[in-house]
């Protein structure tokens, strides 16, 4: 039997996933940024800020950002004095994140084409990886995790920020209405693009519960595991060590 994964609601091979999820965000990368602050209400800023206070960047140490295509992470770390690589599995992500490097005046990030299932860094090469907003793209999570195992040193820590499963019942039902029916239209209305819209809040739906999610960092190595949500469980920031 063919294996299948998950493309939002649909069943697709795994090639034909990494595929399309490329195409997706080729579309969108763009206008990723407008569209991260009007699907948020900006509050996005304010989760990666926590997220990056969680990571705690050091100067000197080495973090990979995987799937940090725009910089947004990159940037609020190099801060610290810390040594960045930005990793994107799509070039007009990494493009994107370069040019606004270039308005910023930062030269210090490294920016490298990968992909988290089959990442080209050596054993034991970065103290932190970091993933926000990007593993439940990923077409083999565990694979993914498996990687940001191997290219830790023993005593990196690894943190994901992903949307996640609302938990208060309130919120819960007026986000199934926001993300299903508003969110296309403002992807078509400001992006031009209804169809990657629809397929990034599909994709939040088909992500892992938190505690599903945790066990497979688990799985992958990491050892002091930590879930930490956000509004509810609208996202949640992971964490876990490597010893």
């Amino acid at each position: 039997m063919t294996k299948t994964v998950s493309f939002g609601y649909e069943q697709v091979s795994p090639e034909e996933k990494t595929q399309r999820v490329r195409g997706v965000f080729s579309s969108v990368a763009s206008k990723y940024d407008i569209m991260n602050d009007a699907m948020s209400g900006g509050m996005h800023r304010l989760w990666k800020d926590q997220f990056v206070r969680r990571v705690k960047p050091r100067a000197g140490e080495d973090i990979l950002d995987m799937a940090g295509g725009t910089g947004d992470i990159a940037f609020r770390m190099e801060k610290a004095g810390a040594n960045i690589t930005v990793s994107d599995i799509n070039p007009d992500m990494l493009a994107v994140g370069m040019e606004r490097a270039v308005d910023r005046g930062i030269d210090t990030l490294v920016w490298s084409e990968q992909n988290a299932e089959k990442l080209t860094f050596p054993d034991r090469h970065f103290d932190a990886y970091t993933i926000a907003f990007g593993i439940r793209n990923v077409t083999d999570i565990p694979a993914a995790l498996r990687e940001a195992h191997r290219v830790l040193r023993y005593g990196g820590r690894f943190f994901c920020l992903e949307f996640s499963t609302v938990e208060w019942p309130g919120l819960s039902k007026v986000y199934d209405v926001y993300s299903h029916h508003l969110l296309p239209k403002m992807g078509k209305m400001i992006a031009g693009d209804e169809d990657s819209y629809r397929y990034l809040a599909e994709s939040i739906r088909k992500f892992p519960p938190m505690p599903q999610f945790e066990l497979m960092i688990r799985d992958a190595g990491f050892v002091q595991t930590k879930v930490e949500p956000i509004l509810g469980g609208l996202v949640a920031i992971h964490s876990g060590w490597k010893v």
